[in-house]
Order: structure tokens, then C-alpha cells, then sequence
């Protein structure tokens, strides 16, 4: 994870505060001087850069496997239309069992690359049936674009959550939110929330608590809905007054 064209002090509070987030869901953030598969990168110009980003960066953006980003009408939107933050994420297949990629990269093949087996990776099937599959999707690579020039009256504390939201999970730009306590309308109303709501935890909370295993992707999907209720209940609970 890692913060560009900030103040130290300002890179630094956004990395720790959405890595502190990440680790409460029981998340690894990585390590000092790991390599980022997050980048929050600020500008004055967020319409510009985005544009520019996709004219150079279009295949770091689409490798090119099925299911592996949002698509290329999502990729205009991210390129064409300004907001104070703008994301892309890429997801990855891998083997639930081991972490291994579990998809064939386009160009990407091993030993001399003379047979189809050369092209694909191998799993070990172990845990998988009719109703489960050993092979999940993990956010591979997350930009996170924010355009200083739009903040507006928005705080260090209200961004940094609001990027972590993002981040972490798969969030439509596009999807209307306010009918949601959340975090991310504080672009609508910077009095809605000053930080991560019980709404927004119990959603992280929700989703990658989730068995992701199904084979089945309403099944699937179910059981994420069903995961946030659980948290919400959860959190509900816990802030209750006691009665002792």
C-alpha cells in the first residue's frame, strides 16, 4: 500500500488509517517497503491524469482476463468523469487453497512455452464439489485517484475512511448511497459522517466474512447478504445499553 504526490505526514496518515482498516478485517497490509497493489495517488487535475493514466497504463488496467475488472464502459467512466476520488481495481482468481493465481494471464506462459499446459496454471483440486469451488477472487491491484482541487470541506479523517471504503471493497461509482448511513456520501454532505459508519463495518465486515467458495453465484451472493446482516446484528447488539 502506498500514497504518492502527498506530504510525508499526509501519505503516511492515509496509508496507516486504511491499513489499520484492512487489518481489522482480518487483512494482511503488507510490509514497510513491500510492493503496493493499493496506490492512492493525489493531484490537482483529476481529469486529466485519469485520462492520461488510461492512454499509457490501458493494460495494467485490462489484463485481459475474463471477470477481471469492471469492463470498458466502467473504464471510460473512471477516465471520463470527475469526482473527488475515482478507483479502479482488478481481481484476481486464485487457488483458496494455496494463493496461487488461478488464471492464465494474457502473454504470461512458463517453461519454453511450446504446449497448451504452458499457459495455463496448475491447481491441485482438493476442497472443491458440486456446491463449493476452491477458486476465489481477490482485488489484485486498487488506484485510487484523488483529486485535491474537489475535496472541498471534506477532512483528512472523513478522505483516509472513505478511501479505505473503496478500497476495500468493490464499490459502484455509480450507485446511489443515500439511502445508507455511510461514509460515502460525505462528498453530498460533509456532515453525514465524520468517519467509517456501523453501516460501512458491518458491510466489510459482512463481505469478507462471507463464504466465497459457492459455486453457485446467487448462492454466493446470499451468503454475503446474509454476512451483513450478521454483522449488523452484531454491531446492533454491542452498542445496545446494557441492562445489568
Amino acid at each position: 500500500m502506498g500514497a504518492v504526490n502527498l506530504r510525508r505526514e499526509a501519505a503516511q496518515y492515509l496509508v496507516d488509517r486504511v491499513s489499520t482498516v484492512a487489518e481489522d478485517l482480518g487483512l494482511n497490509a503488507g510490509d514497510p517497503g513491500c510492493t503496493p497493489n493499493l496506490l492512492i495517488i493525489a493531484t490537482a487535475d483529476g481529469d486529466a491524469f485519469a485520462q492520461e493514466l488510461v492512454e499509457r497504463r490501458r493494460r495494467a488496467l485490462r489484463m485481459g482476463g475474463s471477470g477481471m475488472d469492471r469492463g470498458a464502459a466502467a473504464l471510460r467512466d473512471f477516465q471520463e468523469t470527475s469526482r473527488p476520488v475515482r478507483w479502479w481495481q482488478v481481481s484476481m482468481p486464485v487457488d483458496s487453497e494455496t494463493g496461487q493465481r488461478a488464471v492464465r494471464i494474457p502473454g504470461e506462459c512458463t517453461n519454453d512455452c511450446s504446449g497448451p499446459m504452458d499457459y495455463a496454471p496448475t491447481i491441485s483440486v482438493s476442497a472443491a464439489s458440486r456446491l463449493t469451488t476452491q477458486i476465489v477472487d481477490n482485488i489484485f491491484r486498487a488506484i485510487i485517484v484523488v483529486d485535491v482541487s474537489k475535496t472541498g470541506a471534506v477532512n483528512s479523517a472523513q478522505l483516509a475512511d472513505y478511501i479505505a471504503m473503496v478500497s476495500l471493497a468493490q464499490i459502484d461509482p455509480t450507485a446511489d448511497t443515500s439511502a445508507y448511513a455511510s461514509i460515502l456520501n460525505v462528498f453530498n454532505d460533509p456532515n453525514s459522517a465524520p468517519y467509517l459508519t456501523e453501516w460501512d463495518k458491518a458491510y466489510l465486515d459482512g463481505l469478507y466474512g462471507a463464504q466465497r467458495t459457492r459455486q453457485n453465484v446467487r448462492a454466493g451472493k446470499s451468503e454475503i447478504q446474509s454476512s451483513i446482516r450478521r454483522a449488523h446484528a452484531r454491531l446492533a447488539e454491542e452498542a445496545a445499553p446494557s441492562t445489568d
